[in-house]
């Protein structure tokens, strides 16, 4: 490069130019919307929710953009009062992450928080499961997407559709209408607790 000319790396960059990668969001680059539910029913629960959410935050190449409002369901799958209930909510997350990465700080966030996955339905301080990804319809058994059990699921369909009324499970249909299938039953809002976006 000739010396004489200046180095357009070491120019001020124009105002309006900055305004534009501010609102671009310059952390992602072309990123995919995805949707992971969250779970607990050991410990403090609104806690480790919460947790998990600015866990997500903290990793590179996600960002949180929605959170749900909390519920509160009973254990699925076991004998009722056998467990606690769980404090369930959904989050919209956008990542550059493929989803195999994605899973696997899935799966470090329910470690950090001393997940023990010894039984299937059994307790557990936390559930990260990411219920879906862009459009993507994978049968991969790593990674099913989307979550094959989302479509019957209330605890995941509501705070679902709480986050995004126009939502679809990618190949099966419209939350709202699955929403409306299965009902509200053994879901109960818990308008008196809130978790919030990570700042």
């Amino acid at each position: 490069m000739n010396s004489t000319q200046s180095d357009p790396t070491v120019q001020p960059v124009p105002a309006s130019v900055v305004e534009q990668v501010d609102a671009a969001d310059i952390t992602l680059s072309n990123p995919k919307r995805a949707v992971i539910a969250l779970g607990a029913n050991l410990g403090n629960r609104l806690e480790t929710l919460q947790g998990a959410i600015d866990a997500l935050e903290d990793t590179p190449g996600v960002r949180v953009k929605a959170v749900s409002p909390v519920y509160e369901t009973e254990p699925w799958g076991v004998d009722p009062g056998s467990q606690p209930a769980y404090f369930n909510a959904v989050v919209v997350v956008k990542t550059t992450l493929p989803p195999a990465s994605l899973l696997e700080r899935a799966h470090a966030v329910e470690e950090a928080f001393h997940r023990v996955r010894d039984e299937r339905w059994g307790a557990r301080t936390l559930d990260v499961d990411i219920v879906a990804y862009a459009d993507l319809v994978s049968d991969d058994p790593v990674l099913t997407l989307p979550h094959p059990r989302a479509h019957e699921r209330a605890f995941v369909l509501a705070p679902w559709h709480d986050v995004d009324p126009e939502a679809r499970v990618p190949g099966v249909g419209a939350v709202a209408e699955l929403l409306t299938g299965v009902g509200r039953s053994g879901v109960l809002v818990r308008e008196d607790l809130e978790l919030r976006l990570p700042e």
